[in-house]
């Protein structure tokens, strides 16, 4: 088994939870943002339905230079699944041959030709395609409690959905 196909089978494992997640997120809270400041329920979800694929595309180069980040917010809740679908795809496609070297090669960000981060690809994969879209998928986690709505499992029970009891 080499480095990414670990990463991809996790990626794999995650991706069932998260769809059970944004299968949660309804049409007529799009909109609502717990703070001025936040993303809106909408952007935060299609934030979570798309970080695979696009942090793939990213580390899939060598060396990127940041872009302007605006995050669209979902049109349609029923938008949400087939795009993580399609976010988990391209991310297997792009990485799903990577060799343990390419996974240790080192990845740079950069900015006016001076590296703002520098790491092994397979660090860059780990913190930002999936530590970063766990961390955003608790995020709506909470958004969903915020708006009294019912909270699935994700790694256990919740006060809402017990998995483990009979």
């Amino acid at each position: 088994m080499t480095i990414i196909d670990g990463l991809l089978a996790e990626l794999e494992q995650e991706a069932v939870t998260t769809r059970r997640v944004l299968e949660r997120i309804p049409q007529e809270h799009l909109s609502w943002r717990p703070h001025p400041k936040s993303m809106s329920l909408g952007q935060l979800a299609l934030h979570v339905a798309t970080v695979p694929g696009l942090v793939a595309e990213i580390a899939a180069k060598d060396t990127t230079m940041p872009n302007a980040f605006f995050q669209p917010e979902a049109a349609t809740a029923a938008e949400l699944t087939p795009a993580l679908a399609d976010s988990v795809a391209k991310a297997k496609h792009l990485l799903g041959t990577y060799d343990d070297a390419k996974m240790a090669a080192t990845w740079r960000l950069t900015k006016d030709g001076k590296d703002v981060l520098v790491m092994p690809r397979v660090a860059f994969v780990r913190a930002i395609m999936l530590n970063h879209w766990y961390h955003h998928r608790g995020q709506l986690l909470v958004y969903l409690r915020l708006l009294n709505l019912p909270v699935p499992s994700v790694y256990g029970p919740t006060a809402d959905e017990n998995p483990v009891a009979a």
